[in-house]
């Protein structure tokens, strides 16, 4: 998971890196301004952007406007700042901050960024020989076995699931061993 921390005191940045990097995150850069974060977001895919309230150039209401999609934001600020937020799809750490606090709060919200892409992620595009195989092998269930086409459709994902194999890789064991 991609990590863009920002602080106005690189001392401060630097130190959560170093609890970060040991944690296993992959911290692409700490920076002092919120331009400086804004640059470094380009080109990467996602991650999380970990934050004080204020930098020298914006607030962090700013920064999380200008972020693109797939970045998250973990504000780390007063108790006064986090409960006053208007925005609420920023996390929040209160300060005084704990390290397992930081750390179990990057691991939710990397799950829930991995969760997220899995479920946006679009499945290829079958071919035309494998949307064939799939008519043959379901044809053949439906004539041999009696069943529906949806039966037979549910027969072969019920065997691609229990053997770990693809649709389309079910759909050529049931054709061939049905046809030899």
């Amino acid at each position: 998971m991609n990590v863009i921390i920002v602080f106005p005191k690189l001392e401060n940045g630097n130190k959560i890196k170093r609890i970060l990097v040991q944690s296993g995150f992959d911290v692409k850069a700490v920076c002092t301004t919120g331009a400086q974060a804004l640059q470094h977001v380009q080109g990467l895919s996602g991650g999380i952007v970990v934050c004080s309230y204020r930098f020298a150039d914006m607030m962090y209401t700013e920064l999380h406007e200008y972020l693109p999609p797939g970045f998250e934001m973990l504000l780390v600020a007063s108790a006064e700042i986090c409960d006053t937020r208007e925005t609420t799809d920023i996390v929040c750490l209160k300060l005084p901050m704990r390290i397992h606090e930081l750390l179990q709060t990057l691991n939710m919200m990397a799950g829930e960024i991995s969760r997220l892409r899995k479920k946006n992620k679009k499945p290829r595009e079958r071919t035309k020989e494998e949307e064939n195989i799939i008519r043959e092998a379901k044809a053949l269930l439906m004539e041999r076995n009696n069943m529906t086409e949806e039966e037979a459709h549910r027969y072969i994902q019920k065997k691609s699931m229990d053997n770990g194999i693809s649709f389309v890789e079910t759909s050529q064991m049931i054709v061939s061993l049905m046809n030899s």
